[in-house]
């Protein structure tokens, strides 16, 4: 790789041990994938943030960047496995929320903004069309790249991290055009929307693309799709596919900036999308948990919640996981008086995925395909997809 100036004083270790190691882990990045430079980022979001995935050995490689590592750029975090300031309320162990605290404070000493979002873009994490950045979290890796345009791999932790300390990045991968075409064509013969269908939508293409090699989606038919819809859209194409970039005819902006691929790889019917639901649905399911917020709700959505739980009283544990200056938001506006006051729960800065929550229900009503997907496979739960009206429908019952 050829090195800037500065770039070689950080690997020299004349900007302290924590930004020679982050270059270190950059270089090695860099000449794995063949990249010829790095490239300035605008932003980063880290991933790996909670203790249940971090463990002691994470945290002691943490506190030792921590110890003269700054941040260079503007950098947020993916999700932590509580909310702190309301970890009680939704029965977090006092253990766990000592050792989260320990993690997110090794964070913050390093200048990273300690709001924990799988949402950055919505929570002023926001880049815009063309700027490289080095994102973390599947579906935000997937919207920035699909929905916004920016440019970003998909980085581990550690990667993430040593971009934060030197603001810089491999210009390999999805940062260059060559690597961004569409390669498959998808067509969508059946309306689609809602949080739910567009989630149900990207596990059907997701599924599709591993037998197909993970290729770059083009996907026509769909005519509109709002934040929510991608944002669900991108969590699920992304958990089921591992996919981090598609184009979407007339809604994402790249979609006419390279070649439409020629050859229909395949088409989805309405029979194809039903029966894809149910497969999220399982049997012999008793509903005791619902969550809505998989990626982090938005202030749409949470004034939506709102106004389905106006004067409804909450029967089983529910709870809303968003970003804290999400929920500051609904505070200021009386959403959240109302929720809380049907008895539903707020869960800032942490989700129903990485919350240490196995072993505490027995099955979870979404409207999010990913959650289904962790639901089953990391926390044991049987599972149900539905819209948001559906899951408030369930809570109250």
């Amino acid at each position: 790789m050829r090195l800037e100036q500065e770039e070689k004083d950080m690997l020299e270790g004349k900007h302290g041990k924590a930004a020679q190691k982050s270059m270190e882990i950059l270089t090695t990045l860099g000449e794995i994938f063949d990249a010829e430079r790095m490239i300035d980022v605008y932003g980063v979001q880290i991933a790996g943030v909670s203790y249940a995935n971090l463990g002691e050995a994470g945290l002691e490689f943490l506190t030792e960047m921590a110890e003269d590592g700054k941040v260079r750029v503007l950098t947020t975090l993916n999700p932590a496995g509580m909310d702190r300031e309301n970890w009680q309320a939704l029965g977090i162990d006092k253990e766990f929320a000592k050792n989260q605290n320990r993690a997110i404070d090794a964070f913050a000493k390093m200048g990273i903004i300690t709001t924990c979002s799988c949402t950055p873009y919505l929570i002023g994490n926001a880049p815009h069309y063309g700027q490289h950045i080095a994102w973390a979290e599947s579906s935000a890796v997937c919207y920035s790249n699909s929905v916004i345009g920016a440019r970003t791999n998909r980085e581990g932790g550690p990667s993430a991290l040593a971009a934060a300390l030197t603001g810089k990045t491999p210009n390999y991968g999805y940062h260059l055009d060559k690597n961004r075409h569409g390669q498959i064509l998808v067509k969508v013969n059946a309306p689609v929307k809602g949080t739910d269908e567009f989630g149900v939508l990207g596990k059907i293409i997701g599924d599709k693309l591993v037998e197909l090699g993970k290729k770059i989606p083009y996907i026509t038919g769909i005519s509109s799709a709002s934040v929510e819809e991608l944002k669900s859209f991108c969590a699920s194409v992304a958990t089921y596919g591992g996919t981090a970039l598609f184009h979407m005819e007339d809604v994402t902006p790249e979609y006419n900036k390279y070649p439409k691929p020629n050859e229909i790889i395949f088409e989805i019917d309405q029979n194809e999308l039903n029966s894809a639901r149910t497969e999220l649905i399982d049997d012999d399911l008793e509903i005791d948990f619902v969550s809505i917020g998989c990626p982090h709700a938005s202030i749409h959505e949470i004034a939506n919640l709102a106004n389905l739980l106006q004067g409804k009283n909450v029967k089983k544990e529910f709870w809303i996981t968003t970003a804290r200056p999400t929920k500051r938001i609904a505070d200021e506006v009386g959403y959240s008086k109302i929720i809380e006051d049907a008895g539903a729960k707020f869960a800032a800065d942490t989700c129903c995925v990485v919350a240490p929550i196995k072993g505490r229900f027995k099955g979870i009503m979404v409207d999010s395909a990913k959650a289904c997907y962790y639901g089953r496979a990391k926390n044991k739960f049987k599972v149900k997809i539905g819209s948001i009206e559906e899951c408030v429908a369930e809570a109250v019952k």
